[in-house]
């Protein structure tokens, strides 16, 4: 079975081609380079891991409750559908909304990593050359797993929400060699961070927990790398220069509030998109999640200086503006913790069976000659 067959919808061509513009850049200088990066550099290298040995592929998923979502969490919770609707129906509204949303972590992970090697192209700093070469491995990475779980634990996928394709491409055809990273390293990456750090901390499931909290801990560099670099070019630019980067990062942020709807899942129930765009708004918990999602944004556009007069305006106008004193750098401690506290967990309880089964042998084997 292709990918193709699972599509809960068509996705219609095989590919998409985005046009590309602006120069590969070459650099001579192959001094030390920024202390900083390099060091982010020699982490990204110490941490590259392997999914097929880190993750429990094993472990069990329930495809119509992959992630233990609680009913008030569904947008037709309290309607008029959801009294109508059976268990076996609810169970696979579970199942497509967290396709939806995994299959937009999915496609991300891959305009990630096109956007990467991007950076590694037209970035003019080999230190950041070398970094954006990790990543571009981190993000392959991530979207290995993130397909391995839709194929193998779903069984299902969406396409790519036309909101996040829109982004995407407004940030691949920019000429500019820093739009990749504002377009993938603070506004994509960070409103991931967001949406995997909420199921993270939410999900009672072993398996997509594992997999958020080490995908997690990669995304933490990828996100020091934009602010690194972002934050020093920008010192350099002219008032009119920063406000056009503004300006990208209103209309992006704009897009992102209205892709994290999930009404193509609605209109896959037979729900016209009028009704299914209402239903989304009128929930309050999608409210509340759509406004954390900014969580990781906000501060980190604060943090490289594009915090101009209309962005702030925006900002208030999204409800999001008290965001911009978050602590960053606290929250990206806290998603390695996890990582690293995850491993510690599972390698004590390896441990411990491999302990039990030792004890057990020699058990058996005492018992056999008395």
């Amino acid at each position: 079975m292709t990918t193709h067959d699972l599509y809960a919808k068509d996705p219609g061509t095989p590919d998409w081609q985005v046009p590309a513009s602006g120069a590969a850049r070459f650099s001579w200088d192959y001094d030390d380079g920024r202390d900083r990066l390099l060091a982010l550099y020699q982490k990204g290298k110490d941490k590259q891991w392997d999914s097929v040995r880190r993750i429990d592929w094993e472990l069990e998923v329930d495809p119509y409750d992959p992630l233990g979502t609680p009913d008030e969490a569904l947008a037709l919770h309290g309607t008029r559908h959801w009294s109508r609707m059976t268990e076996r129906d609810k169970g696979e509204l579970r199942r497509h909304y967290s396709s939806w949303q995994f299959s937009q972590f999915l496609h991300g992970e891959q305009g990630a990593m096109i956007c990467a090697a991007r950076i590694v192209e037209s970035v003019p700093d080999l230190d950041a050359k070398f970094y954006s070469a990790t990543q571009t491995m981190d993000e392959a990475r991530h979207a290995e797993i993130y397909g391995r779980f839709l194929h193998e634990k779903i069984g299902m996928l969406y396409p790519i929400n036309d909101n996040l394709q829109a982004l995407l491409g407004d940030t691949l055809r920019d000429s500019r060699w820093d739009m990749p990273y504002l377009g993938m390293q603070v506004l994509i990456e960070g409103l991931a961070l967001a949406a995997f750090g909420m199921i993270r901390d939410t999900t009672d499931k072993p398996l997509p927990k594992q997999i958020l909290a080490y995908v997690m801990q990669d995304e933490a560099r990828h996100v020091a790398f934009g602010r690194m670099a972002l934050r020093d070019y920008y010192r350099q630019l002219t008032d009119a220069e920063l406000r056009e980067r503004e300006e990208f990062v209103i209309e992006g942020c704009y897009l992102m509030r209205d892709r994290l709807r999930g009404t193509e899942v609605l209109e896959n129930f037979g729900i016209p998109a009028a009704e299914a765009a209402e239903y989304t708004e009128q929930s309050e918990f999608l409210h509340l999640f759509r406004k954390l999602l900014f969580s990781r944004i906000v501060p980190c556009v604060k943090d490289i200086g594009l915090w101009g007069e209309r962005l702030q305006r925006a900002y208030l106008d999204l409800g999001v503006f008290e965001l911009g004193d978050s602590n960053l750098d606290l929250l990206m401690a806290q998603d390695e913790e996890l990582a690293e506290q995850l491993d510690a967990e599972r390698f004590a309880a390896e441990e411990a069976a491999r302990t039990a089964e030792v004890t057990e042998a020699i058990a058996e084997g005492a018992a056999a000659e008395s």
